[in-house]
């Protein structure tokens, strides 16, 4: 086994802040996150950081030096017997909490020295600090936290929101995934990718995709419901007419009733959004119907029509 001060290329009268920065530039180097095709990486950033805890350490320093401690930190056995019982037993390795860990019953605290490694950011949620990371000793760990949720907000057409058509969402990391639009999805809703959020000891987080719906230039919302307002001109709403109407699956041949007045709804089945319960609502059609200003024809058919004074349009309001 390499001689501790070896591990960290420092050497052996190295003071304390010479192996606290050769230990940090090491454990960026090797950290596991960086490394997680490479378990050599991992099993030597165990090391260094054995080596940095028990250097770090004054009392156990001095014992290392005067060759009553092994690499491990375990009693050097004398004549040549074995470590474990009789007296001679190991140092036990326990949880301690976040960014410590227990040798022979003492925590040294590393939280000092991870929280400037990575981005700022303290390993907490329970990793054991080292002990998290492919670490040492026999005692139980808390299992290592997993890196932190990142956050989207993605656009959807309105169309493809109502239909629940697939999305392609490319991610901070590069990766484009492919994404399905939950049952009554509205503004604001969130969809959870798990493993493609940030890296982490415990594995990476998940993604939190916030849905943005776009507005529609003449679709509008109501509910699970789609409102248009249709234009109609004066000759298909008396007389009736087939026209062309456009839905969120493209345009579709409605029937115009003969005497057809502006407000009127017609309701298309199914042409809405897709509820939670999947079930779809319906589209609603308000005819609105357009009236030439400069038709000059039109305006003496209307002065001489003889049902122009019969009955009054606004009775039912009081008028």
């Amino acid at each position: 086994m390499a001689d501790l001060y070896s591990e960290l290329g420092v050497a052996r009268g190295a003071d304390e802040a010479e192996i606290k920065k050769a230990y940090r530039k090491l454990a960026k180097e090797l950290h596991p996150d960086r490394n997680k095709d490479n378990p050599k990486a991992t099993e030597r950033f165990s090391k260094v950081t054995r080596a940095y805890d028990l250097l770090t350490d004054k009392d156990k320093r001095a014992q290392y030096d005067r060759g009553e401690l092994d690499e491990e930190g375990n009693p050097k056995a004398p004549f040549g017997f074995g470590r474990g019982g009789g007296g001679f037993g190991g140092f036990e390795t326990t949880n301690a909490g976040p960014g410590r860990y227990e040798t022979g019953g003492e925590a040294a605290d590393l939280s000092d020295l991870f929280e400037g490694l990575f981005g700022g950011q303290k390993r907490g949620g329970g990793t054991g600090g080292t002990g998290g990371f492919g670490g040492f000793g026999n005692g139980r760990r808390a299992p290592p936290a997993k890196g932190a949720d990142a956050g989207y907000r993605y656009a959807v057409k309105f169309e493809d929101a109502a239909t629940l058509k697939e999305q392609r969402v490319t991610l901070g990391n590069g990766k484009t995934v492919e994404i399905k639009l939950p049952k009554g999805v509205d503004e604001g809703s969130k969809i959870r990718l798990a493993g493609q959020g940030n890296p982490g000891p415990g594995g990476p987080g998940d993604a939190i995709v916030t849905i943005h719906i776009q507005p529609h230039r003449f679709f509008t919302r109501d509910g699970d419901d789609v409102r248009l307002d249709l234009p109609v001109s004066l000759d298909e709403a008396v007389l009736g007419a087939k026209v062309k109407v456009p839905t969120v699956e493209g345009p579709v041949v409605v029937n115009i009733p003969k005497g057809s007045s502006s407000g009127k709804v017609l309701r298309l089945k199914g042409r809405g959004f897709t509820g939670k319960s999947g079930e779809r609502g319906d589209q609603l059609v308000t005819l609105m119907i357009l009236i030439p200003a400069d038709d000059v024809e039109l305006a003496e058919f209307v002065g001489k029509w003889p049902g122009k004074s019969k009955g009054n349009p606004r009775a039912a309001l009081g008028v």
